[in-house]
């Protein structure tokens, strides 16, 4: 009975140590509580001041120390340490990097004096609120702001991510925010772009005039930003050459939808929230104005373009409009000042199939380029996002995918003859005010039937090329 009695007293010995060192050495236990409630006991007798950074300021734009505290925080070691952190993937698989939780606390030590962060986020307003010990204030607030924008700018140069940032519905009156954002992937490189070398090469070095060109834009009166135009039909790379330069620069896109945009204040919000070292795009612009239920204004389009708003808040930045057909626009719009710099991107042609070829079929030459130029010259109007996705639909046999594309650039020719008969005839018939000639001429029942039979036999003729790019069917 003894031994049992001693066996069970070093028994509960070991579990009252082992209970008892998971109380004391445990961050949650006694010594966690011990820090907590000297700290609470210290502060009582210290006089703090508060310092709020906002993300915007009165006038809607983003504050910039904002964007910098959340970076220097970020990359904080007592991350670590607080009650609440964010755990998230980073560029690789087995990357794990931290990021901050609304209402959290972060504590921070510069020149021997402790501060402390919240990050105070109520609904859609989200506020940095810094705690400071007014006795520590005037020794160390001004270099302290000025540690975090050097480590900040730091810290952005070596992992800076492009990204894409898209406008909400402004028709929301709750939120302050005009944009979201998600990383911008885009391959698109001048390199990979099917585009004359010549043209090209001025591209990037206009590009690269600008960003060096500040001062001399400052000298002349001038707002530091680039105007770009780029039209042409659907398909022929514009947004693709959007992303390349935006690549070329190391700049963010905002790409901006205008069917969200309600009216022309709304319009303004979004260039004084939009950051510098970025590419602003409209998309279509030309479809936009031609809208008869257009909620933004003519004028609205050309503030935003090149008004007094620009000279405040958009200083590096380049402009991108792009359109189907310039014909149709009010020439305000496409004066020097407005659009700086005007590309067409035409339909493809051989020279852009040969890119096109070495990129997707790894062809520098082959023996039927001869039978494909042959085919160019009877200008198809096909557009290289045509052409290229029968190259990859056919990318495991280059010569089937070249015969693919001249038998869709074959179908496209014929179907443009039909179609030109077919007008013809018609106009002939109207001119003749219902009066069918048999001499020389066609009734209107025999033009219809004759175009019918020619669109069968191109329909035969191109049905490898409509399975292999559904986008030309829905065009």
């Amino acid at each position: 009975m003894a031994i049992a009695y001693s066996l069970f007293f070093v028994l509960f010995l070991v579990i009252g140590l082992l209970f008892s060192g998971r109380v004391i050495l445990f961050k949650t236990g006694l010594i966690y509580a011990v820090k907590k409630w000297w700290r609470i006991f210290e502060e009582f007798f210290h006089v703090y001041q508060l310092f709020k950074v906002p993300e915007f300021n009165e006038s809607m734009q983003e504050n910039q120390l904002y964007r910098k505290v959340y970076v220097y925080l970020n990359s904080l070691a007592s991350m670590e340490d607080s009650n609440y952190t964010n755990l998230f993937t980073g560029k690789k698989s087995n990357d794990i990097i931290l990021r901050l939780d609304p209402n959290q606390i972060i504590d921070d030590d510069f020149l021997g004096a402790r501060v402390s962060w919240i990050n105070y986020e109520e609904g859609d307003i989200r506020t940095f609120v810094l705690k400071i010990r007014k006795a520590d204030k005037r020794r160390i607030l001004r270099p302290y702001l000025q540690h975090i924008h050097t480590v900040s700018d730091e810290l952005e140069e070596q992992n800076k991510d492009l990204k894409l940032y898209m406008n909400t519905d402004s028709s929301d009156s709750r939120r302050n925010r005009r944009w979201t954002s998600v990383p911008f992937k885009h391959p698109a490189t001048f390199d990979t772009i099917a585009m004359e070398s010549d043209l090209k090469n001025k591209v990037k070095a206009d590009l690269e005039s600008f960003v060096k060109a500040k001062q001399y834009y400052h000298r002349l009166g001038r707002v530091w930003k680039r105007s770009y135009l780029l039209y042409g039909p659907s398909g022929t790379g514009k947004s693709s050459f959007v992303a390349a330069m935006a690549n070329f620069l190391g700049y963010d896109v905002y790409d901006i939808d205008l069917s969200k945009v309600r009216e022309d204040s709304d319009l303004k919000m979004l260039l004084l929230q939009a950051t510098t070292k970025s590419v602003i795009v409209i998309e279509d612009l030309d479809r936009f104005l031609t809208q008869k239920s257009s909620t933004v204004s003519l004028s609205g389009i050309l503030n935003f373009m090149d008004g007094l708003l620009n000279s405040c808040c958009a200083e590096e930045r380049i402009m991108v409009a792009t359109m189907n057909n310039k014909d149709q626009i009010d020439p305000a719009i496409l004066r020097p000042g407005r659009i700086d710099v005007h590309i067409h991107f035409p339909v493809c042609d051989f020279s852009a199939f040969k890119h096109l070829a070495s990129s997707y079929l790894g062809l520098k030459d082959h023996k039927l380029f001869p039978q494909v130029e042959e085919v160019f010259n009877n200008n198809p109007s096909l557009s290289p996002a045509e052409i290229g996705e029968l190259m990859i639909a056919n990318r495991s046999s280059p010569s089937r995918a070249l015969k693919t594309v001249i038998n869709a650039l074959q179908s496209d020719v014929g179907r443009r003859l039909s179609e030109n008969l077919a007008r013809k005839s018609m106009e002939e018939c109207e001119d003749h005010s219902g009066i069918f000639r048999r001499e020389g001429g066609h009734t209107i029942k025999e033009v219809r039937k004759f175009v019918d039979m020619i669109r069968m036999k191109s329909g035969r003729k191109s049905q490898s090329f409509d399975l292999a790019s559904p986008q030309r069917k829905e065009g």
